[in-house]
């Protein structure tokens, strides 16, 4: 099974969480081979790989995603499943750090960022988007 946009129970649910404190979006994404777009969307047609989709995604909605406060706090290079399904590969992964949930609302009810999400979409295999709320760093696991 792939997934690509939260269900609505699961969307209802993070809305239901406090949205007042800061958020930490643990962001797990396979892209696909050739984007997908609508047949209408000025990008369909280009042949651009997942990949390239997923740059003009960050491209079109990082303005948006910089001004509601949200920040880039870890990003890393898939290498191996270590604990987990041996057949899932991430091609990217990074968390997201927003400085309330309501940021990460205003974010994606953005008229401009509805218009570059379509980008995203496009890109999108498979992905896992995870809230956390951010704890302490420490050299221990306790």
């Amino acid at each position: 099974m792939h997934y690509i946009n939260p269900t609505r129970e699961a969307f209802d649910f993070f809305k239901s969480l406090p949205r007042d404190r800061p958020i930490h979006m643990l962001n797990l994404l396979q892209y696909r081979d050739v984007a997908e777009y609508p047949d209408d969307h000025v990008n369909a047609g280009k042949g651009w790989t997942g990949q390239r989709a997923y740059e003009e995604y960050g491209a079109t909605s990082g303005p948006i995603f910089q001004r509601v406060g949200g920040t880039i706090v870890w990003r890393g290079a898939w290498e191996a499943m270590v604990t987990g399904p041996a057949d899932k590969q991430w091609d990217d992964a990074f968390v997201a750090q927003y400085p309330h949930a309501g940021a990460f609302l205003e974010m994606i009810t953005d008229p401009q960022y509805q218009e570059a999400v379509v980008n995203r979409g496009a890109a999108i295999l498979d992905s896992r988007l995870i809230r956390f709320a951010p704890g302490a760093a420490g050299d221990g696991f306790g």
